[in-house]
Formats: C-alpha cells, sequence, structure tokens
C-alpha cells in the first residue's frame, strides 16, 4: 500500500505543467478513432494491417514486453508514443525510449505514464522522454518547485544533448 494517495494526473514537460493535453488513452474503440486517441501496440497493429483510415493525430501506448522494433514501420502514422512504467525497478521503458530516438529515428513526442517517481525523471529525459503524465503528490510538487534532480556529469552519452566539455566522455555536463 502506498504512502501516498494517487492525485489526479498531470502532464509535465521540461517548461512545466500542460493543463490541456487533448490526449486520451482508449483500450480499443470500436468504429473511427477520435484525433488524439492513444492505442495499445497491438490494437493499431490490428488497423493498420485490416486497412482501416487512421485519425491524422494518432498515439500507441507500449508496455514493458511490447517489442518496439514491431512498432518501428509505423512510426510514420504515430503523433506520441506513451510508455508504460509498470514499477519503479522495472527499467524497460527507458530501453524503450532509447530504442525509439537512437535507433528508429522517432522524432515525436514519447510520453512516460504509470508508476513515475521523481527520482526517475532526470534519467528519462536523457532516454529521450518529452513528457511525464505523474500522479504521486511528491513527484507532482518537485516538478512544480522546478527541483528535478540528477546527476550534473556523466559517462555515457544519451538521447538528450549534452553540453560539450572537453573531450574526453567521462567530463560531458547536462545542458542547463
Amino acid at each position: 500500500m502506498s504512502l501516498f494517495a494517487a492525485a489526479e494526473p498531470r502532464l509535465w514537460r521540461e517548461n512545466g505543467f500542460v493543463d490541456d493535453d487533448p490526449w486520451m488513452i482508449v483500450e480499443e474503440a470500436q468504429g473511427a478513432l477520435p484525433e488524439h486517441a492513444v492505442l495499445p501496440l497491438a490494437g493499431l497493429l490490428a488497423r493498420i494491417s485490416a486497412g482501416e483510415a487512421l485519425p491524422q493525430r494518432l498515439g500507441v501506448r507500449l508496455v514493458a514486453d511490447d517489442d518496439v522494433s514491431a512498432l518501428a514501420p509505423h512510426l510514420g502514422v504515430v503523433s506520441l508514443v506513451a510508455l508504460t512504467f509498470r514499477a519503479f525497478n522495472d527499467g524497460r521503458a527507458f530501453s524503450q525510449a532509447s530504442l525509439l530516438r537512437e535507433r528508429h529515428g522517432y522524432g515525436g513526442d514519447i510520453r512516460a505514464i504509470g508508476d513515475v517517481l521523481i527520482d526517475q525523471v532526470a534519467l528519462m529525459l536523457r532516454c529521450g522522454v518529452t513528457s511525464v503524465l505523474v500522479s504521486h503528490p511528491p513527484t507532482i510538487r518537485r516538478l512544480a518547485e522546478g527541483r528535478i534532480g540528477g546527476i550534473d556529469q556523466r559517462y555515457q552519452p544519451s538521447a538528450a544533448p549534452d553540453a560539450a566539455h572537453g573531450s574526453y566522455s567521462w567530463r560531458r555536463r547536462a545542458v542547463a
């Protein structure tokens, strides 16, 4: 049981909270999809293989065991990829974000949904996540205060840009 009751989910981007998010997660809708619907990967692939007309602004939701490469050929029809963080100790969505950005060249919005805590946000941004749907009250409070945290010196590159700092990889610094 959680120490903190879940709050109403809030969408956060690096420039602050967003109050007018049009995206809605749907499990599976019959008939035509509304604009800004976010479907599970299997639902999206089924509609594509059936040759159905898709809305211009469509999102897809991946769970941790979904294969990103199955989505790769269809990234052109997707405006948002929502990655589900099922638990704090499950890092597969971090890998999915990195694969989408680095291997598949996806330039659209990658959103973290699910069990998102403040300790993960800086790492999510490094992996290519651009928005975070948060319902954990302490995380909402820290994001509102601009206290993301993280480590400012890194050994490894990331999907997010690093400031140039010399020629050694271990001297990379976060972009301010």
